[in-house]
């Protein structure tokens, strides 16, 4: 019979495992609803690189789109990475997603052309890093499992991380997809999650285990070979004369007596 390993009992649906990936697919179909019929000049609320009015766009380009076309191929994306980083990553959720939009949004504002740079793709590009690498980097069969999915899905999305032809022309923000992707690797690395770590059974297993103290280790040589112990000196017991109770000079002549 199959047993749960308490690794696995990090993992558990419940509603915020939808619901918060909702709430931010919406802000961006808010956020571009308000730029179709009220605020057609939305866009100058994202990232304009190495100027003060660019940095308020840290926090808001991800929720600003050019077309449908655009908002339409970030939503779905955004929806099914941010429910697999709440299910997987739950413990670290708050964490990655919002240091993740801060650091990728300001690295943007570095490197960035001197143009705005909207949209939530450079999360994307971030999402797929984070949980490619972190799972590669636990070593846990599950989360193995889900970095070569994410390697499937989107390994081909590599080509829009650089300067070419395509991403030029198009008007896309290479920068934002590289320091994305980048923002992914360094927090996959950084990010602890004890909550995969293989379970500590023995005192062998202790990082602070220090072989050199314990006896049985100093029973082999440096190479892992057993030293045989030297043969125990032998120690020949000296008895101690026992002396007579009664002791005569005088000859003793015993004669038996038969039975009459």
């Amino acid at each position: 019979m199959y047993k749960t390993s308490s690794i696995d009992k990090n993992f558990y649906f419940t509603p915020s495992v939808v619901i918060i990936p909702l709430i931010v697919v919406m802000l961006m179909w808010f956020g571009f609803y308000i730029d179709q019929n009220y605020f057609p000049q939305l866009f100058e609320y994202g990232i304009l690189p190495k100027t003060l009015k660019g940095l308020r766009g840290i926090v808001f380009h991800i929720f600003i789109h050019g077309d449908f076309k655009h908002l339409l191929n970030n939503s779905i994306p955004i929806l099914l990475l941010l429910m697999a980083l709440k299910y997987f990553y739950r413990q670290q959720f708050n964490k990655v997603l919002f240091s993740g939009i801060l650091i990728l949004g300001f690295g943007t504002w570095l490197i960035g052309r001197n143009s705005y740079h909207i949209g939530a793709s450079g999360l994307v590009y971030f999402l797929v890093s984070f949980i490619f690498f972190k799972g590669v980097l636990t070593k846990y069969y599950r989360l193995v499992a889900l970095s070569f999915v994410i390697v499937l899905i989107y390994g081909g999305t590599v080509w829009y991380m650089f300067p070419n032809a395509e991403t030029i022309s198009k008007g896309i923000s290479w920068e934002g997809h590289f320091v994305g992707f980048l923002t992914g690797l360094a927090m996959s690395i950084f990010v602890k999650t004890p909550q995969f770590e293989k379970p500590i059974f023995y005192d062998w297993e202790q990082p602070d285990f220090d072989p050199s103290k314990e006896p049985f280790f100093k029973q082999f040589d440096e190479n892992g070979n057993f030293i045989n112990p030297p043969k125990p000196e032998i120690i020949e017991e000296v008895k101690p004369e026992i002396e007579s109770y009664f002791t005569s000079s005088i000859r003793v002549i015993y004669e038996f007596l038969g039975r009459k």
